[in-house]
């Protein structure tokens, strides 16, 4: 991993003793579960698929924050098995997505333009806020990169959703708010695989030093 040090007390000290990371977690926490509810009952009053599935990753990513406060002090093990958590819930929201789109393009009707744009901005200013103040943690482990990856994500994709409104309110077509939904479920899906494959090896890493360290204090005992 770029910038992150090799010894798993290294890695540990870094993330724990970082109190301007756990703050930016706690910020963010509390606006996500702010936006849930916004675009939940947004989405709902809008008819706009990729609100709802928006509002499901903000609540998505509330817990994801909640996690990572609970194991934060704790050794990089535990941080990468709760990353491990987060990499396979993104994964599933993904797929969630893939089946709401699948059916709204059969049955579903064109969302309402201008809640779907405003409520869509609101977000978008909202994770750029989250976003900005989790990029210096980019770079960290498992639990710090997938943290930064969903502020990252939602940044995009609600960019899409205002460009979608657009489209909508341009076509008077259900389908730019459809394209959106399943370019989030692509998003989902792709940083769902990044970060269970860095979990694994961090989780593979932290469990073979274990391993190792009773060998390490005979060895010392021996002398």
């Amino acid at each position: 991993m770029q910038n992150c040090c090799s010894s798993n007390h290294c890695s540990d000290g870094a993330a724990a003793a970082n109190p301007e990371f756990r703050k930016a977690l706690w910020v963010a926490l509390f606006v996500n579960l702010i936006m849930f509810t916004i675009e939940i009952i947004g989405g709902l009053y809008a008819n706009s698929v990729s609100l709802l599935a928006d509002a499901v990753d903000f609540a998505g990513d509330a817990a994801n924050y909640a996690l990572s406060l609970s194991v934060l002090s704790l050794g990089i093990l535990w941080r990468a098995r709760a990353a491990m958590i987060k990499g396979i819930s993104m994964g599933a929201y993904g797929l969630l997505v893939v089946g709401k789109t699948v059916w709204a393009s059969l049955y579903g009707a064109a969302p309402e333009a201008y809640t779907m744009g405003l409520i869509g901005l609101i977000a978008l200013i909202a994770n750029l806020s989250v976003a900005m103040m989790l990029y210096r943690f980019r770079n960290g482990d498992a639990n710090m990169r997938s943290v930064w990856l969903c502020s990252r994500n939602d940044s995009i994709v609600n960019l899409m959703i205002i460009l979608a409104a657009l489209g909508v309110l341009g076509t008077a077509s259900r389908w730019p708010d459809l394209v959106v939904a399943a370019v989030v479920s692509v998003l989902a899906i792709s940083s769902a695989i990044s970060i269970v494959v860095q979990a694994r090896r961090e989780i593979a890493t932290a469990e073979k030093g274990a391993l190792t360290l009773p060998v390490t204090i005979k060895i010392d005992q021996s002398k």
